[in-house]
């Protein structure tokens, strides 16, 4: 009589380690940055919302001895004698920075990128000591040009003009610096082809290089805006007369003639901070773009 063999159990494969622990180890981490990010963002911040708040407080209130985050009777009398005082022409020092500013970060972007893609793609003798020469004038502090500048703008008539404003920082060693890395990045291939279909040095640098290089030509114009925007001591040098003042200059002797009106300071300073926060949230994906593909090539 045969005996039935009984059949085989098949063996129970081994189970996969959980990834709960994994997952809720992440999740931890993520939420733990998310806190940190959150509580960096207000301490940024923070001065900002102060200043926007202290702008629509009486001027009792923004005198007070206890900070008030929100102003119990929030008012327009700060931006009404700001803007309305003749002593004070405010709108027209906002309109002289904007032109200042505009006016010098086109002159850069023009002779900065030119320069630069000279000194990145045309070979020509001398280029490496050309290009030393340039680096060397980063290390040189801005004040120490301020006599030699000075002396130039007087013997060319600028003085108290918006001349005197825009033309002797707009050929700055940065800008030539950071657009030569990015055009080191870019692919040689493309001019190359360019070349073959007949394009001339001009056409290719003005038909691909600069499309290609829109990150780069944000980035740069708006460090060159803030860096126009945000300057002190050059206008008070070489502009006289009230109206022609910038508004860095200007809100200073707002300071000095209103030292207790805390209300009209943040209004200036709201004033002053309001164009330079719309542009930078504007272009802020090419900046980042910029920042990101101008390596320290070459």
């Amino acid at each position: 009589m045969s005996t039935v063999a009984a059949p085989r159990t098949p063996p129970t494969p081994r189970t996969a380690q959980s990834p709960e622990p994994a997952r809720r180890g992440t999740s931890s981490r993520r939420v733990v940055l998310y806190v940190l990010l959150v509580v960096l963002t207000l301490v940024f911040i923070s001065p900002l919302i102060y200043m926007l708040t202290t702008s629509f407080k009486t001027t009792a209130g923004a005198a007070a001895s206890t900070p008030q985050w929100i102003p119990d009777d929030p008012t327009l009398q700060a931006y009404e004698s700001i803007l309305g005082t003749s002593g004070t022409p405010v709108v027209r020092w906002l309109v002289n920075s904007l032109l200042a500013a505009t006016l010098q970060t086109l002159v850069i972007l023009v002779t900065a990128s030119m320069a630069g893609y000279a000194l990145a793609r045309v070979e020509f003798r001398g280029k490496k000591i050309v290009f030393g020469v340039i680096i060397a004038t980063l290390f040189i502090p801005p004040v120490i040009l301020l006599i030699p500048n000075y002396l130039i703008v007087g013997r060319l008539g600028w003085l108290d003009t918006l001349a005197a404003v825009v033309l002797p920082g707009a050929a700055g060693a940065f800008g030539v610096f950071f657009l030569r890395q990015f055009f080191l990045g870019l692919p040689k291939e493309l001019e190359e082809a360019a070349f073959i279909d007949g394009a001339t040095r001009w056409r290719t640098f003005r038909q691909i290089i600069l499309p290609l290089s829109r990150p780069a030509l944000v980035t740069l114009a708006m460090l060159s805006f803030l860096t126009n925007w945000n300057d002190f001591l050059w206008p008070v040098y070489v502009l006289f007369s009230p109206e022609n003042q910038t508004l860095p200059a200007g809100l200073s002797t707002l300071q000095n003639a209103n030292a207790v009106r805390y209300d009209l300071l943040m209004a200036g300073a709201v004033i002053a901070s309001a164009p330079v926060l719309l542009l930078y949230v504007a272009a802020q994906r090419y900046i980042v773009e910029g920042v990101g593909r101008a390596g320290l090539k070459g």
